[in-house]
């Protein structure tokens, strides 16, 4: 199938998803360089579909690395997939790691995002800090503070 008629079906889903669950945000794992270009520019064109559809919803779009998420999430940004699923496991007060993988992923990016934007301290009339997320800040200012510091 020609790429453009992909990126129409992806659109088409997205947007499709967006109508029906009504988020108040999106969040895309960041596109980073790798050895395939032709990987990269195919997540690229995809997540670009992913902020085109966002975008015409009003909804504001977070991109996070893949270091971000694992590091929000296990307070380290080189965990594996396993420690990962894991912790998202554990945030979540799940009975075992989502599976496949992939919804590990999809689960830890919103979790980062949500940690990030302020967002899980509107949700569910929540008003105080996890203790991951007191962890998770608490890191981010360290890491700052030494950067301004060097």
């Amino acid at each position: 199938m020609p790429l453009e008629q992909r990126l129409l079906i992806i659109g088409e889903q997205i947007a499709a998803l967006l109508d029906e669950f009504t988020p108040q945000a999106v969040a895309l794992e960041r596109v980073f360089a790798q050895h395939n270009v032709r990987t990269v520019m195919g997540t690229a064109q995809a997540s670009g579909v992913a902020m085109f559809a966002a975008a015409a919803r009003g909804l504001p779009v977070g991109l996070h690395t893949p270091s971000e998420v694992k590091a929000a999430v296990t307070g380290y940004g080189a965990a594996d997939k396993k420690q990962v699923a894991t912790m998202v496991a554990r945030v979540l007060g799940l009975d075992a790691p989502p599976t496949p993988a992939d919804a590990s992923d999809a689960l830890a990016l919103a979790l980062c995002h949500a940690w990030r934007s302020g967002v899980s301290s509107t949700v569910a009339g929540a008003s105080a800090l996890t203790p991951a997320q007191e962890a998770w800040r608490a890191a981010e200012k360290s890491a700052v503070a030494r950067r301004l510091g060097s």
